[in-house]
């Protein structure tokens, strides 16, 4: 039974004793997420509450959704913060560079408004409702659109760093379905999900349903397995790169310092994460290409080497350039130079 299967998945996450929102956007995966958390709630002393986020989206029907996740949080008797946001205000303004998709913009506003609930109401997690269709949905997407070996790692089940918890991850969607059938549950429709004018739904309502007969009948499991041995790896590699950057990497708030010898000895694996981190610390990680990596990492490996040239010119004015006894990543500023470091910086992952 899946409260089974439920229970012992929390107590592979660690959660007991413990403060939870629970993100309900009144879909039929986040109704079955409520219903279980509930269920558990009193033997694991959890404290739980609901979030809903009302993207502006889809009129009445958006808010018809946030009534009835209303209603759910006060037949649970659980406390409700709703938040509204405006993905189209993220888009305005943007180059087509730099513009997300409606799908993305949502996502973002999403996220930033469950931890901004979550850090005023002192939650200790945030519960999402994510499945297993949509982690093979998300490791597909991320294929055929270009990934590297850490794209494979799709989404954790558990995630310190944000306190997000997915105890649905491994569940594939026909159990809920059947889990909400038998527990009589109401939930929403969001018409959205069936517009194929998304890439993610026509994963979902083409593509899976023709993979899985006709080349593996587990395939959600199959890419399940495959994002947990690839997370599992990428927490490793994590380790070591946090290793190497104590030794010759700081990140302050707008510049990255770079020690200036050994980039030329490194395995090309472990430079490569170094710079993609520092370039990220810097906020560059979306606007630079695969050469602009290769540039940086051939830059590096100079050295001392005489003859080399002393600057990288990179996307949106930024500078990667030998000062001193090391390189500097910043932002130029005039014509004396790149804008001076700030005094605080920071070892290990941005």
């Amino acid at each position: 039974m899946l409260d089974r299967s439920f229970r012992e998945t929390l107590d592979r996450l660690g959660v007991a004793r413990q403060r939870v929102l629970l993100a309900v956007s009144g879909g039929r995966d986040s109704m079955v997420l409520l219903d279980l958390m509930t269920r558990v709630a009193p033997e694991r002393a959890l404290a739980l509450g609901l979030a809903h986020v009302h993207h502006g989206l889809r009129g009445a029907d958006a808010d018809a959704d946030e009534a009835f996740v209303a209603q759910a949080a006060e037949r649970a008797g659980l406390p409700l913060v709703v938040r509204r946001v405006e993905p189209e205000a993220l888009r305005r303004g943007r180059s087509s560079r730099e513009r997300p998709t409606l799908e993305e913009a949502a996502r973002t506003l999403r996220r930033a408004a469950l931890d901004e609930i979550a850090a005023a109401e002192g939650y200790d997690w945030i519960a999402t409702a994510h499945h297993a269709g949509d982690q093979a949905e998300t490791l597909l997407l991320r294929i055929l659109r270009g990934t590297g070996p850490d794209g494979l790692a799709g989404m954790a089940e558990r995630a310190e760093s944000d306190r997000r918890i997915r105890p649905l991850l491994r569940v594939a969607p026909e159990t809920l379905a059947d889990w909400a059938r038998t527990r009589a549950l109401a939930w929403r429709e969001d018409e959205s999900n069936r517009d194929r004018r998304f890439a993610r739904n026509r994963l979902r309502l083409d593509v899976l349903p023709a993979l899985s007969p006709a080349f593996n009948p587990q395939l959600l499991r199959t890419l399940g397995d495959l994002a947990e041995a690839a997370r599992t790896d990428l927490e490793w590699i994590e380790g070591l790169v946090d290793v190497a950057a104590e030794e010759r990497l700081e990140l302050g708030p707008a510049h990255a310092r770079f020690a200036l010898d050994g980039w030329a000895e490194l395995p090309e694996a472990l430079a490569r994460r170094l710079v993609r981190r520092a370039l990220r610390a810097v906020g560059l990680g979306r606007d630079l290409s695969r050469a602009h990596l290769e540039r940086c990492l051939e830059f590096l490996r100079r050295g001392r080497a005489a003859g080399r040239p002393l600057r990288l010119e990179l996307p949106r004015g930024f500078v990667l350039r030998r000062v001193d006894d090391a390189f500097v990543l910043a932002m130029e500023k005039g014509p004396d130079g790149i804008h001076p470091p700030g005094d605080a910086t920071v070892h290990g992952r941005d």
